[in-house]
């Protein structure tokens, strides 16, 4: 599916990288994320070629960043909005700090919210007037569809994702423009790191290709509301919600206690 100017958000790598390149060089890009010299980078590289593509430096967990993305893409003929920034943090909530439990609200729910939100109404307009169907992509995960003791706020916000993609693409069942919670499982991305999930003692192993997410996604878009990227994680997303949820928290707390404790140095 061809858009004219898709909006990616946390695409300074990972996932949000891996949708900038695998859309065709025929669609704008309006790209955004919080490491600038990365998001350069990316800009850089794939503006080589004459692609039309802009780049926006901006904190999502912060009122004037989101409000920058949103000045940035107002007015222009957006098509597709990408709403994949995330971040999580390992550790009990009362260990993490209050500003890292707040960031993981912020980004991963706020702003999928006030960017739809201030986006929405032109993208519906827009497609109504060109006959051509509009996109919205929310990038869940697969801890979606559980309580993850650990990364307990990361879970719900994640579940917060699902759910929204799903509602908003009911509400919008009759209008131009898709709507799709995709979830991807463990990826070879840097969120591990930076959710200080290295070396840990976690069953983190098989992680998928950023850019099959990425292609997987673009394929579901218009196809399914929810797409889980991998045949374990279908099994599991369709398991876990059946399960006694006192079976489901008790289990994934075992797992995710172990981490509390890093590997042993080879």
């Amino acid at each position: 599916m061809a858009f004219d100017l898709a909006l990616i958000t946390g695409a300074s790598s990972g996932i949000g990288e891996a949708f900038a390149r695998a859309l065709p060089a025929e669609t704008a890009l309006l790209l955004t994320g919080r490491d600038g010299a990365r998001l350069e980078a990316v800009r850089e590289s794939l503006a080589a070629d004459g692609r039309e593509v802009e780049a926006v430096v901006a904190d999502l967990a912060e009122d004037h960043g989101r409000n920058a993305v949103i000045a940035a893409a107002e007015g222009r003929p957006l098509d597709l909005l990408v709403n994949n920034a995330g971040i999580g943090a390992f550790g009990g909530v009362s260990d993490n700090t209050p500003e890292r439990e707040r960031e993981m609200a912020e980004v991963n729910v706020v702003a999928p919210v006030v960017l739809t939100r201030a986006l929405l109404p032109d993208m519906i307009a827009r497609a109504r007037r060109s006959g051509k169907r509009g996109g919205i992509i929310v990038v869940a995960s697969t801890a979606a569809f559980m309580p993850l003791p650990f990364m307990s706020t990361y879970a719900a916000t994640k579940a917060f994702d699902l759910y929204y993609a799903e509602g908003l693409a009911a509400e919008l069942a009759k209008e131009p423009v898709d709507v799709l919670a995709l979830c991807p499982g463990a990826t070879g991305t840097r969120f591990f790191e930076r959710a200080d999930m290295v070396g840990r003692r976690l069953p983190i192993k098989d992680a998928a290709d950023p850019a099959q997410v990425a292609r997987e996604g673009l394929a579901a878009l218009g196809r399914e509301v929810v797409h889980v990227v991998g045949g374990q994680n279908r099994v599991l997303s369709l398991l876990a919600p059946r399960l006694p949820r006192t079976m489901v928290r008790r289990g994934t707390r075992s797992v995710m206690r172990r981490g509390l404790k890093r590997r042993s140095p080879a």
